[in-house]
């Protein structure tokens, strides 16, 4: 009827003497009664009896401040240059580079030179056939992808170079 927990809530209350007068004479009666309770009871006195019987060690009131002063005398080394290779990061940009000269390769060459004669007006982007490039779901991934990663370099590139000015 009574769980364990139940029976450790009501007993703390009991030695803390939070409980009202009526729990704590039916708590006394089930005490007198039962072996449990009291085994419980003897068992929680022990642990009450032990936590006020010790003080508990506290920090000083500077040990944070003592910590980061600390910290502070070294000079922590910036983590990227440990694990970053600019040959990777080249290469990566090398990759982007090509791949837009490609692009740029594969679409001049499907324009119609020899349709306009009068090479003044310039070029008419109407007669670029675009379907031809964007109308496979995959192209369309693979560039959404390259758009995302070459903004991701062009980000970090530029926030080394700011890095690098102020630390200057």
């Amino acid at each position: 009827m009574n769980t364990q927990k139940n029976i450790e809530e009501r007993l703390w209350s009991y030695i803390d003497g939070t409980s009202e007068v009526e729990e704590k004479s039916a708590i006394e009666q089930l005490l007198k009664e039962n072996l449990e309770w009291q085994r419980k009871y003897k068992e929680l006195l022990d642990i009450n009896q032990l936590l006020h019987s010790t003080e508990l060690e506290e920090p000083s009131m500077r040990f944070t401040r003592n910590v980061m002063e600390e910290i502070a005398k070294y000079k922590i080394a910036p983590a990227t240059k440990t694990y970053i290779n600019k040959r990777i990061i080249y290469g990566i940009g090398a990759f982007f580079l090509t791949m837009i000269v490609g692009f740029l390769i594969y679409g001049f060459g499907q324009i119609d030179w020899s349709a306009n004669g009068n090479l003044n007006t310039g070029i008419s982007l109407d007669k670029i056939d675009f379907s031809r490039f964007f109308n496979n779901t995959y192209v369309n991934v693979f560039m959404m992808i390259n758009v995302v990663l070459g903004l991701m370099l062009l980000d970090r590139y530029l926030s080394k170079k700011r890095d690098e000015a102020r630390h200057a």
